[in-house]
């Protein structure tokens, strides 16, 4: 009889993925989906995460693009701007100078929130903010959540929703000087839990720039 291993330390502790962000010369739009080529990959499933959502990042010298797609929910799409950690949606970390080595953020880490509905009188359109990192050393400079350009259309099985972060929203954004960024993202649903990028909730993934990973912008 097989006996099945238990690993006390998570697997993605033991790692520090490089991923890569190939670039994006197009304009924003609406619902803007970045090709396949631009697909990350999802290494929560080797701690037994589900795979429920498409993840795309391209960059430009003026800012990050991302698209999410989720499909094959059951449950409808459930987002309220005044209950943003409660919400499905899509929480990103950026340290634009990739300082992996430190546990507390500097004013070079942001922590962004992007949901598909909850903004509105009818809580049916898209949100986008930033939210103060805990124990934070010092924080980025004030934030405008205006700057940000986000869609979604939402369907009876999920979401595609569309972003596109500025430099001037991300303190520290040089692509000439720095490639690499500290990066990580999880898509958090109500209904099927969370898909990271690396280390899962179960550690302290919203506020130790150490657990990021690191998106290199390449040519």
């Amino acid at each position: 009889m097989s006996k099945q291993i238990v690993s006390l330390v998570p697997r993605n502790l033991m790692f520090k993925y490089r991923i890569a962000c190939r670039p994006f010369d197009k304009k924003w739009k609406k619902n803007l989906e970045l090709p396949e080529s631009h697909k990350l990959p999802c290494f929560g499933e080797f701690e037994q995460q589900q795979r429920f959502a498409d993840v795309r990042t391209g960059w430009n010298s003026g800012g990050l693009f991302l698209s999410v797609r989720v499909e094959g929910k059951k449950q409808s799409v459930w987002c309220r701007s005044t209950q943003l950690l409660e919400s499905d949606g899509i929480q990103v970390h950026i340290d634009t100078r990739n300082t992996g080595n430190v546990h507390r953020a500097t004013k070079f880490c942001h922590w962004f929130l992007l949901l598909p509905a909850g903004g509105g009188s009818s809580h049916d359109q898209p949100v986008a903010t930033m939210l103060k990192i805990n124990r934070a050393k010092d924080d980025p400079p004030s934030f405008n959540p205006g700057a940000i350009s986000v869609s979604a259309k939402t369907s009876k099985d999920g979401y595609l929703l569309s972003a596109f972060i500025p430099a001037e929203s991300m303190n520290g954004w040089n692509t000439e000087d720095h490639r690499m960024i500290g990066f990580n993202l999880a898509v958090v649903d109500r209904e099927f839990g969370w898909q990271t990028l690396g280390a899962g909730p179960e550690l302290p993934i919203k506020e130790d720039p150490a657990l990021w990973q690191t998106l290199e912008l390449r040519d």
